[in-house]
């Protein structure tokens, strides 16, 4: 199933901080996400402020739970680098054929891409959010 771009513009994000943000809202739970709140408004069920509020305490949520609360590592080995793009401090690269490992799997991916950007290149920085876990 294929999906549209959801953009960021319009959202009161701008510059690199866009470009991060577009990965988390491009993800599936994101998309799942807008579209349902986009059904919200359309039907008055939810005002656009509110639809707005909810995206942007969904993106300070997506950044605090991959900082604080993600401890597996994957590695990757082998494999085809088909493609790769460095631009605005993020890089995309495009594999084939790789092997990626963690702690309980070992498997072989016919096709990924990876997209990795420095957080530190952020122009404006997400505001810090607390969760029960780290309180």
């Amino acid at each position: 199933r294929r999906t549209r771009r959801r953009s960021t513009r319009g959202l009161g994000v701008s510059g690199g901080m866009a470009e991060a943000i577009d990965l988390y809202r491009q993800s599936v739970i994101g998309v799942a996400l807008i579209e349902t709140l986009n059904e919200m408004v359309a039907s008055g069920a939810l005002s656009p402020e509110l639809a707005m509020a909810v995206v942007m305490q969904f993106d300070k949520s997506m950044c605090h739970a991959l900082d604080k609360h993600v401890e597996s590592r994957a590695t990757f080995k082998g494999g085809n680098l088909r493609t790769y793009r460095y631009c605005d401090s993020i890089w995309t690269l495009n594999l084939r054929n790789t092997t990626f490992m963690n702690e309980e799997i070992e498997t072989v991916l016919p096709m990924v891409k990876i997209v990795a950007y420095d957080m530190r290149m952020i122009e404006e920085p997400v505001e810090p959010i607390t969760c029960q876990q780290c309180q």
